[in-house]
């Protein structure tokens, strides 16, 4: 099987929501394993696995729409109510999901068909299933797609209108297959082709698409699972499917079955004669309709027939059965996908954007009602633009309910899962780069901090531990937080370990959070043994080294017998920040202006070479002219900027305070890689470089010297 590039561009598009069928796989075993009963996130899974199927059936991938049958069957009997979900269930259904992700991966890379190791896999993993398929199910039968059980569901008469659309051929979609694969859901019993748009043979495309189809279709699946067959091409096709008029009166009694208070749309849908999306179709074009009239809405009633939606003799049965018309209102959330690297192009401009405006207000002088104007829409497009790519991390704190499962059946061990605040957002780049150090957290939880069920027993605990992922927003950054009620960091181990390897001189007095902070050491490790796990001493290494090369920092607050919780706080966005443009001689500096608390004259006789008084309150403060060798006499005036991090507040002396700043962050290249206290830079309206400051790593790095310092001083 060979793939040209139109069905190549058609298959990554089936591979992008494919990935996200699996995701609901796999999130709906994992929800089913907690509520069994959950009668929505079967309806959901099975869903997921039906459309799964009928799209790889488009593109001929029959070892995918043969293991996806079995599955689907398996869930179709949940759904049913014959087969009750059990945890030995979830653990056979979860694999295959992985499968089914494999053979997703597989096509992304052009792999159109299993290679050996991956078929045996499957095999494997059918044989599993086949306890819990109905009976008279089981074996080659099972895996057949065209054995879907429709026969002992009641059949139906349909009649599809297929108006495709112009650039379906050029999309990578053959008409033909959808036609094909409806004979495998049911019996085609007769198609029409509509050539009414076929023009002149002088005029024609041979690359556009001219034909329509009517199709005649008696099948036992609902509606809803024939309108799926057209999943990829809905949005530039015309799709019509209507019951046979054969079927009307079965509708009409149905529809005279239902409660009296159901409103037009859900007495439809719940008779089977209208889906969801055709409802959804139908609201839409009623509001547009109303928009551009500028009159009261058209009753959804005379939309759906007007549209060949579905027949008058079914609306009116609706209609008569309703004690009054109730107007239906809803919200059509829609949305795009995006590439990526659009978006990144987008933020990169707004950046250059923002940078032309600086200097456009230097050159002009400033001022001006224009000029404010300017920068205000400036920054209403900087944050509608940042906003696009912000994303809840909701999504990537659930991945970890299956690692946790995992982990824990692996540890013998019992853990529940509690995540809060995942609607909070941050910037995608920023998600999809902390999921690795995460993950080391998570694993490291589960694996050293909360203990066996014996050993929580004997300490008078619960035998489940709990294990909290929590995120939120404060002061212009995210924090996210893992956290176990396990048996908490033993001080005297860390530190005793650290002796044994050098890591600390024998005899220094550390306090605790600096005793805390060298389990992020590379190589560090109190495990006894090396387990698949951890023991190794390289992922806490891996987890401070990712997080600080995202301009971020993490905490651990920790006691004995209680648990552990490990916080790492994020800037929301990687692109573009709000800076505190400050002056050191002739360099130019930016702190985030997130950090900063107050800015305050440098009194002319400090309490020392590095402190002040502020109010009453000793504050250590780091001379930038010192700390970057920057030659020149400091100014006769300095002024101290105050920043804080976690929770420690620390000044820094400058010559000059230039404001607030809109800062666009421009990486450091490779040479600069390893340098400390700078995050980035970023070009001044003026066209000058400022460096932005690390304040995390700068603070840190202070207070390090100065315990050192007074630590030699007291020897």
């Amino acid at each position: 099987m060979s793939a040209d590039d139109d069905m190549r561009e058609a298959l990554d598009i089936f591979v992008t929501e494919a990935r996200d069928l699996v995701q609901q796989l796999e999130d709906g075993f994992l929800e089913l394993e907690v509520h069994p009963s959950a009668a929505e996130t079967v309806n959901t899974v099975f869903r997921a696995a039906h459309t799964l199927k009928g799209s790889a059936g488009l593109f001929g991938l029959q070892h995918l729409v043969g293991f996806t049958h079995v599955l689907e069957t398996v869930l179709g009997s949940v759904r049913e109510g014959d087969l009750e979900v059990s945890p030995g269930l979830v653990s056979t259904l979860l694999p295959c999901a992985d499968h089914i992700g494999a053979m997703i991966e597989g096509l992304a890379v052009g792999r159109l068909e299993p290679d050996a190791a991956q078929a045996a896999d499957g095999a494997r993993l059918l044989a599993g299933l086949e306890p819990y398929l109905p009976e008279g199910a089981g074996g080659s039968a099972a895996r057949r797609p065209d054995a879907t059980g429709a026969e002992a569901a009641e059949e139906r008469a349909w009649h599809l209108t297929l108006r495709f659309g112009a650039d379906s051929l050029r999309n990578g979609m053959d008409p033909l297959s959808f036609l094909r694969y409806l004979s495998t859901i049911g019996t085609v019993t007769e198609v029409t082709v509509l050539d009414d748009a076929l023009p002149p043979a002088e005029e024609m495309d041979p690359e556009t698409c001219y034909l329509g189809f009517e199709v005649e279709l008696s099948t036992g699946v609902p509606k809803e699972e024939i309108e799926a067959v057209f999943e990829f091409v809905r949005e530039d096709s015309d799709i019509r499917i209507v019951p046979d008029e054969r079927q009307f009166d079965a509708y009409v009694r149905a529809i005279r079955a239902m409660p009296e208070s159901e409103r037009l749309g859900d007495v439809l849908i719940g008779s089977g004669a209208v889906t969801e999306l055709e409802m959804a179709e139908a609201l839409r074009i009623q509001q547009e309709q109303a928009v551009r009239s500028g009159t009261q809405p058209v009753p959804i009633g005379e939309i759906l027939v007007e549209h060949g939606i579905v027949p008058r003799p079914i609306v009116d049965a609706a209609l008569n059965r309703q004690r009054k018309t109730a107007e239906t209102r809803t919200q059509d959330t829609q949305t795009i996908r995006i590439d990526a690297a659009r978006l990144d192009r987008l933020i990169d401009l707004v950046g250059e954007l923002v940078i032309a405006q600086s200097s456009t207000a230097v050159r002009a002088g400033g001022g001006g009602e224009a000029q404010g104007e300017v920068m205000r829409l400036v920054d209403e497009v900087r944050h509608s633009a940042l906003a696009l790519r912000m994303v809840p991390i909701g999504t990537t704190l659930r991945r970890f309910e299956r690692v946790v499962r995992d982990v824990c059946l692996e540890l013998g061990k019992e853990v529940s899962l509690v995540i809060t605040g995942g609607d909070a957002e941050m910037d995608k780049a920023l998600v999809e780069r902390i999921s690795d150090p995460l993950l080391h957290l998570v694993r490291n939880s589960l694996d050293h901090g909360i203990e066996a069920p014996a050993e929580r027993q004997r300490h008078g605990k619960s035998a489940k531990g709990t294990l909290r992922l929590n995120a939120y927003h404060d002061a212009g950054s995210i924090v996210i937080e893992v956290g176990d009620d396990g048996r908490g960091l033993n001080r005297d181990r860390i530190y005793d370990k650290a002796v044994e390897r050098g890591v600390v001189a024998p005899g220094t007095a550390l306090t605790d959070a600096e005793v805390y902070d060298l389990i992020f050491e590379p190589g560090f490790s109190t495990a006894d043994a090396v387990s698949n796990l951890s023991g190794r001493g390289v992922g806490m290494d891996v987890v401070r080294r990712n997080v600080t090369a995202l301009r971020g920092s993490i905490e651990v607050e920790t006691a004995r017998g209680v648990g552990t919780t490990i916080r790492i706080r994020l800037p929301l966005t990687l692109a573009i920040i709000d800076g505190f443009l400050v002056g050191v001689g002739p360099s130019w500096f930016i702190v985030p202006l997130d950090r900063v608390t107050e800015c305050v004259e440098l009194p002319p006789g400090p309490l020392g070479r590095d402190c002040m008084n502020l109010r009453g309150e000793v504050l250590p403060f780091i001379r930038l002219r010192q700390l970057f060798d920057i030659p020149g006499e400091p100014a006769r005036r300095q002024n101290v900027v105050i920043v804080e991090q976690s929770g420690q507040r620390t000044g820094l002396v400058v010559d000059t305070l230039l404001g607030e700043l809109q800062t666009v962050i421009k990486p450091l290249g490779v040479l600069f890689s390893r340098l400390r206290c700078i995050s980035g830079s970023t070009i001044l309206g003026s066209g000058e470089i400022a460096l932005i400051l690390d304040v995390g790593t700068l603070v840190a790095d202070h207070s390090s010297r100065e315990h050192l310092r007074h630590a030699v001083t007291a020897a």
